[in-house]
């Protein structure tokens, strides 16, 4: 079973997006560079942005994201991102009546239930989930073995927090990878047990 990874990009003040959950310059950082980390050629990043990102991103199997994000970006229009095979969407909600039943997404109901269907999905590879509100109850429920962040120099002041609405103390071990590239700065925490 391939580990799980809580990730997102984030503002110095701890949020993945405004109030309106728009990012704003949290991607920038994704078009600051001159090296391609996609096949689209538009995501150019620093070379140890590269370096950093494109290893991870060929190792998830998996994204695990919430309702809220799922409607957000429509879906993907049924295209998983950045390359990923599957995405799970937790939910109390069913799937869109309209929705392509051949897509690679997975409508769960609840975090566990997420987490299992993910990990059989992802067999040996990452299971990614995505910060905020999934990802701190995953968090919290012990589900998660590393957090990554791609933090980004701005503050937000207010919005839509990392580790969501999570309660109580959450320990991880010392950065184990600290790399700075164009308007980003990665971090990598194993989760402490």
């Amino acid at each position: 079973m391939g580990k799980v990874v809580m990730y997102g990009s984030v503002s110095v003040d701890g949020f993945v997006a405004d109030e309106h959950d728009q990012p704003g310059p949290l991607f920038d950082w994704l078009t600051s560079g001159d090296v391609p980390l996609d096949e689209s050629g538009v995501v150019k990043v620093s070379q140890s942005s590269y370096d950093y990102t494109r290893p991870y991103w060929d190792q998830i199997g998996v994204t695990v994201v919430g309702r809220h994000v799922f409607d957000l970006t429509d879906g993907w229009d049924g295209n998983p991102p950045s390359g990923i095979d599957h995405v799970v969407v937790v939910t109390h909600r069913p799937q869109p009546a309209d929705w392509d039943p051949e897509a690679p997404f997975h409508f769960v109901d609840g975090v566990e239930a997420a987490m299992a269907r993910a990990q059989e999905l992802a067999g040996d590879r990452i299971v990614e989930v995505a910060a905020g509100d999934v990802g701190g109850q995953m968090l919290a429920a012990g589900l998660v073995d590393e957090v990554r962040m791609d933090v980004v120099p701005v503050v937000f002041g207010s919005g839509k927090r990392f580790f969501g609405s999570v309660q109580g103390q959450q320990l991880l071990e010392d950065p184990d990878v600290v790399t700075q590239g164009n308007r980003v700065l990665h971090l990598r925490c194993r989760v402490r047990r």
